[in-house]
């Protein structure tokens, strides 16, 4: 088969066995060294898609994208509904209210922010549904006083589903003996796990009405109206938007960058930032493939010298160490693709082996919003980081390359 003398050769001293292994092995560290660095590039980045596709998903798939309250409970909840899924960002709306206060048992005491939601409507805004150990939201029956709490809440407490717990509220009823603090029993009727510490923790669902009662309203007030949106990047304008159209009264907006729009932000500023110095990687790999040349070129010298002597161009002589570098990098990069691809898709279950075998948790959700590690492997991102390699390995190429073009025969033969 026909090949230009410049990719044969430089193909040839890839390999490099006629001589000696020196260069052949210098040549193998830095294509290992440039598939190191895209493996470590893929992977990191594929796990902060996965903290950033959990975030989006999970976390932002149980906290309000946004809610619209007044000063005052609100008895109309549905004539206003109605109003706020005119506006075309809308997509679902549920009636809201909460209650901050302790949770106790046997002696054990757990703070709580208890959710009060209509059964009925809470699964067209949120995906607790999908992350129920035991119980549903359908255990929320008016009248009976349940409560659905977090894992890590009912292991703290020591209840089980059926279990009494009290509620202490945080204001005190005034009677004639005195001041005493309001208390309430409820029974625990469900229990799930969104391996959100926060959301485990101190994060509980009560029937709306029964809530009501505690706050001492009248029958259908609620505090508010939780929103979802089509688009909840859109939540901090929309919100806005839509309490200034309710009418006369004065309401409130609320959106998800006020509760979790920080630890968004710094999801999303890390992944850039974790990108540009990991970039640094394959840079250095880059310049292991210009010492890689440049060695190459030395040991060379003879040889170049001989093709000048034959007619071979400068040109020709800087496409050989060209065709080097970049098969390096070419080879490089797609062992490093390959293997980043395969730990991007199967990191998540490692990690979770590793963690087993150890009996220990790298991510703790009481520190971290979950409480695993994810991955999301995106083509956009491989694509990126493959062309980078490939962009810096054949840079690297062009001063070793110049370097050999300029080398003078009758200097290079001069020992010979």
């Amino acid at each position: 088969m026909f090949r230009p003398l410049s990719v044969f050769i430089g193909a040839r001293y890839t390999r490099a066995k006629r001589r000696n292994h020196f260069v052949s092995f210098i040549s193998l560290t830095s294509m290992i060294g440039l598939a190191l660095g895209v493996v470590v590039m893929i992977v990191v980045l594929s796990v902060m898609n996965g903290f950033d596709y959990e975030m989006r998903t999970r976390v932002l798939g149980m906290v309000p994208h946004a809610t619209v309250e007044a000063y005052e409970p609100i008895s109309d909840w549905h004539a206003m509904a109605d109003k706020v899924l005119k506006h075309r960002q809308v997509v679902a709306v549920a009636p809201f209210s909460q209650m901050q206060g302790l949770l106790t048992n046997d002696g054990k005491v757990q703070k709580v922010l208890i959710n009060a939601v209509d059964p009925a409507e809470e699964a067209k805004v949120s995906i607790i549904d999908k992350f129920f150990l035991q119980g549903s939201l359908a255990d929320l029956k008016q009248g009976e006083f349940a409560l659905l709490i977090g894992d890590k809440a009912a292991t703290k407490l020591g209840v089980k589903v059926g279990d009494k717990v009290t509620f202490v509220a945080p204001d005190v009823t005034v009677t004639p003996a005195g001041l005493f603090p309001r208390l309430k029993r409820f029974t625990v009727a469900g229990i799930f796990h969104v391996g959100a510490g926060e959301i485990d923790g101190y994060m509980a669902l009560a029937n709306i009405h029964d809530v009501g009662r505690l706050h001492r309203w009248k029958p259908n007030q609620v505090q508010g109206l939780r929103l979802k949106f089509d688009d909840l990047f859109q939540a901090p304008r929309v919100a806005w938007e839509i309490a200034g159209q309710l009418g006369d009264r004065n309401y409130v907006a609320r959106d998800w960058t006020r509760s979790q729009g920080n630890l968004y932000q710094a999801i999303r500023m890390e992944k850039s930032m974790i990108g540009l110095l990991l970039l640094l990687i394959i840079a250095v790999a880059a310049f292991n493939i210009i010492s890689t040349l440049v060695m190459v070129v030395t040991d060379k010298k003879g040889d170049i010298a001989i093709l000048r002597t034959l007619g071979s161009t400068p040109g020709q002589i800087m496409r050989i160490f060209m065709v080097q570098g970049t098969v390096i990098g070419v080879v490089g990069t797609l062992i490093g693709a390959v293997l980043g691809i395969i730990a991007a898709l199967n990191i998540s279950s490692w990690i979770a082996g590793i963690e087993k075998l150890l009996g220990f948790k790298f991510l703790n959700a009481d520190v971290y919003f979950i409480d695993y590690l994810p991955s999301q492997l995106m083509a956009q991102d491989v694509l990126q980081v493959c062309g980078a390699a490939l962009l810096l390995s054949f840079l690297a190429t062009l001063y070793p390359a110049w370097r050999a073009a300029r080398t003078q025969p009758a200097e290079a033969l001069r020992y010979e």
